[in-house]
């Protein structure tokens, strides 16, 4: 039996969400893949709506068994983490309200899951979604993401499955 992963790459202007199935054998096919765009009239408050509502619609319309998001990442400023960390908040309530299990991952984990490489560049990432899942023409850089946090975490809980342990020890180094 498939597993439905939603994969999100938060975004205060723009989130990511890739989701794709997952079969028994840890094979990955995808299923859909778009930037949430989340500008427009109003304020920033409006956007966390839109982020709340597209995602709310694609969980009704796709029905993912598990959720997995990306972690912030404070490297600008303080004021885009704040934003960043409100929007992934917006996108965790959307996922929470319908009883969904959700896994966080760092970036770096998502680049060395995908690319094999922590430093791995967005071009890169872009690629190896694509060539793992079958895809033609360049994909758009969040959805590109997202499917690569929901193939990480793919990776992740066929690798449990294998030691039959948890899915987050199966990742962590402690």
């Amino acid at each position: 039996m498939a597993v439905r992963i939603l994969g999100i790459d938060p975004g205060s202007q723009r989130t990511g969400v890739g989701i794709i199935d997952v079969d028994a054998g840890g094979r990955a096919r995808h299923v859909h893949h778009q930037p949430l765009l989340l500008l427009g009239e109003g304020g920033f408050a409006l956007r966390l709506r839109r982020l709340l509502d597209g995602l709310s619609r694609l969980i009704d319309e796709y029905a993912p068994d598990e959720v997995a998001i990306e972690q912030v990442f404070v490297g600008r400023s303080a004021a885009s983490a704040l934003k960043l960390g409100q929007a992934r908040g917006a996108a965790i309530c959307a996922v929470v309200l319908r009883d969904l299990p959700v896994s966080e991952y760092a970036a770096r984990e998502v680049k060395l899951a995908v690319v094999g490489s922590g430093g791995a560049e967005k071009a890169q990432i872009q690629h190896m979604v694509a060539a793992m899942l079958g895809l033609s023409g360049k994909l758009q850089a969040d959805a590109a993401d997202a499917l690569a946090i929901a193939l990480t975490h793919a990776h992740v809980r066929a690798t449990a499955q294998r030691l039959g342990v948890d899915a987050r020890m199966a990742w962590s180094r402690k």
